[in-house]
Formats: structure tokens, C-alpha cells, sequence
């Protein structure tokens, strides 16, 4: 195991509420890790499933954990990236990644092959790269990343297959009115600022399915209807069109998934580990 690109380290950002075995399945994918250098946030949301104390009895494992209630996923967020900030400069974090409990890094070599991509390019606020997605049998398909000019459409990859720099995140968080779509928010603003963004030539992460966004997909686009409005200047026929076009999308999946798959999807399931 080494110690990755010179002094540069990754914070990573696990938030989990009653859910110990996905955080295990997490812990599991940062442990396999080639290179160690990352230092591991989790916050709990107050769980009462045993993660708190699972966190109490190992809690040398990360840099910094804590469990108490908050405000949901996104506060957790928020929680954690205060205390990245907190932390001494000796052993600073230069860029975050957000694991939430469940995900998993999409191999045991992603961290040795971002980190120096990451020093390669030390202006750029923004990176992101494909997301690998569990089907029936567990059978792991490649969900590309769509280019970032194209936030206006929506998240261009999974949350968890983005990594920002520290350094442009000082006066930006979640906003908590988006229970859904915070992510959104977040990645606009920080595409706002006007600094580089960056497609990484890998797949980052295995993204566990079922989360709240694919549970209440019409309160997600209600939500981003207001990110575009307030965010991007977006008037209300583009961002109809826009709604409507999700919707579409949306209905193709659930009704002809073979179809949506074959236009969304890698064929080539193997494509993640070149």
C-alpha cells in the first residue's frame, strides 16, 4: 500500500443513518484500497441500528466521526465538510469525495489512479468520472458521465463520482430546502464559480441502488426545476421542456428498461477496470 501523490490527500465523506451493514460495505472499499492516503469522515445521523456504537468501538478508524441527530443526508454533508475544515493543516485534505453508506470505490485501484490526476491539475475545482450500477444478479454495468456543459439537464454523473477541491468549497454547502437535490445545487454553484472542471478517464464508484432520489424521482425534478430557476436564469417554458424531457426518460426506464439500458449503458460490463 502506498501513500498516493506526494502529500495529497482525499477526504472521504461517508454519511449514514441506520444502515451498519452499508457502511461496513464501504469501510470494506476504502480498506482495499491500494494507497492510503485519504483520511475518512463518516457522520451519523443518530442510527439505532448499532452504528453508533460499531463507530464508538472503532472509532480510530476514522480521522473524525460522530454520532448524533441532524437534519437529514445533506446537514450531514454539511457537518462533515466543517469538520474537514477544522482540521490541522500538518495533515490537510486537499479534495473531497462523498461515499454515503453502501457505495463502494468501483475497484481497489481507483484512489492510485485519481490522486495523481488530481495533482496533475491543481486549479481545477471539479472532477468526475463514470459510475458503475448493480443490476439483476449482480451483474455491474458502466452508467456514463455526460459532460458537465450539460448541468443544465440534470446531474451529468452520480454524486458519488464527484471530487472537489477544498480550496473552492470554503463558502459553499448544501442547501437544506433540497432534500433531493442538493447535490444538484452544490455541483452548479461550484460549476458557477467559473473554475475547470475535469473528466476523470475512470469509473469511481459502485452506486448502491434505492436511495431516496429513485424512491420520489418527481419530488427530484421539482427540485431541480427550482435550482435551474434560481441558479442557471432558466425561464419557466425552458425548464418545462426540460421536466418534461426527464419525464420521458423516467417513463422509458420504468417501462421499457431493456430500451433505456442499451441507450444508458456500457454492453461492455468489463469496460470499468481498463
Amino acid at each position: 500500500m502506498t501513500d498516493g501523490a506526494g502529500r495529497l490527500r482525499l477526504a472521504v465523506v461517508t454519511v449514514v443513518r441506520d444502515d451498519r451493514t452499508g457502511l461496513m460495505a464501504t469501510r470494506a472499499s476504502l480498506r482495499a484500497q491500494t494507497t492510503a492516503a485519504y483520511d475518512w469522515f463518516v457522520a451519523d445521523g443518530g442510527s439505532v441500528d448499532g452504528t453508533g456504537r460499531w463507530l464508538a468501538r472503532h472509532g480510530h478508524e476514522a480521522v473524525w466521526w460522530r454520532s448524533a441527530p441532524d437534519r437529514g443526508l445533506y446537514d450531514a454533508m454539511n457537518i462533515a465538510l466543517d469538520a474537514i475544515g477544522e482540521r490541522s493543516p500538518l495533515r490537510a485534505c486537499s479534495h473531497v469525495l462523498f461515499l454515503n453508506a453502501g457505495d463502494r470505490l468501483a475497484d481497489d485501484r481507483v484512489l492510485e489512479r485519481l490522486l495523481p490526476i488530481l495533482a496533475e491539475h491543481p486549479d481545477t475545482g471539479l472532477f468526475y468520472g463514470d459510475a458503475l450500477e448493480e443490476r439483476s444478479g449482480g451483474r455491474l454495468v458502466v452508467k456514463r458521465a455526460r459532460s458537465h456543459r450539460r448541468a443544465l439537464l440534470g446531474m451529468f454523473t452520480h454524486h458519488q463520482a464527484m471530487v472537489y477541491r477544498l480550496a473552492g468549497l470554503s463558502d459553499i454547502r448544501f442547501d437544506l430546502r433540497h432534500g433531493l437535490a442538493a447535490d444538484y445545487a452544490f455541483t452548479v454553484t461550484v460549476l458557477g464559480r467559473g473554475t475547470p472542471a475535469h473528466r476523470l478517464p475512470l469509473s469511481v464508484c459502485i452506486f448502491a441502488p434505492g436511495g431516496r432520489s429513485q424512491q420520489d424521482p418527481a419530488r427530484g425534478r421539482r427540485e431541480q426545476a427550482i435550482i435551474r430557476r434560481e441558479l442557471l436564469g432558466l425561464g419557466r417554458t425552458a425548464n418545462a421542456t426540460l421536466w418534461a424531457l426527464q419525464w420521458l426518460a423516467l417513463t422509458l426506464r420504468q417501462t421499457t428498461p431493456w430500451l433505456y439500458a442499451k441507450y444508458r449503458f456500457s454492453s461492455n460490463e468489463r469496460s470499468f477496470l481498463s
